[in-house]
């Protein structure tokens, strides 16, 4: 892991951090086994992930709402409004580009899969009805 990125997990109260870091083994190990090139980064100070042919997540916990974790996506992709009607009650949604996560609760892993797999092919999909989901 980069320097600045293992600093930004770092500074992350211990409850967030380890929730983070379970989002961000997901998504590497997602990565992995689909043999995409996954570039992280620092963006807007927040650790993204990004892969030729996705579209990019993000992720971070904000002391505003010191008890949950988000995970963003692009706001001009259709990501979130497709997550909101294939599966209305699996995450807490906000507007057209956030879920977020309470941290005292274990991660939707298999439907984080989903989202996570189709980020990672958004482009091939964004043309799909409900980006083939």
């Amino acid at each position: 892991m980069d320097k600045d990125i293992q600093a930004k997990f770092d500074s992350y109260p211990e409850p967030a951090k380890t929730k983070l870091l379970q989002l961000r083994s997901l998504i590497l190990s997602i990565a992995e086994a689909n043999n995409f090139k996954v570039e992280e980064s620092l963006k807007w100070g927040e650790p993204s992930y990004a892969v030729k042919g996705g579209t990019p997540l993000r992720f971070d916990w904000k002391s505003k709402s010191p008890e949950t974790i988000s995970l963003y996506f692009h706001c001009q992709s259709l990501m979130v409004d497709t997550l909101r009607e294939v599966m209305p009650d699996v995450f807490q949604y906000h507007g057209n580009r956030e879920l977020t996560f309470p941290l005292n609760k274990p991660l939707s892993a298999a439907e984080l899969k989903t989202c996570i797999q189709v980020a990672f092919t958004y482009q091939a999909r964004r043309n799909l009805p409900l980006l083939g989901l």
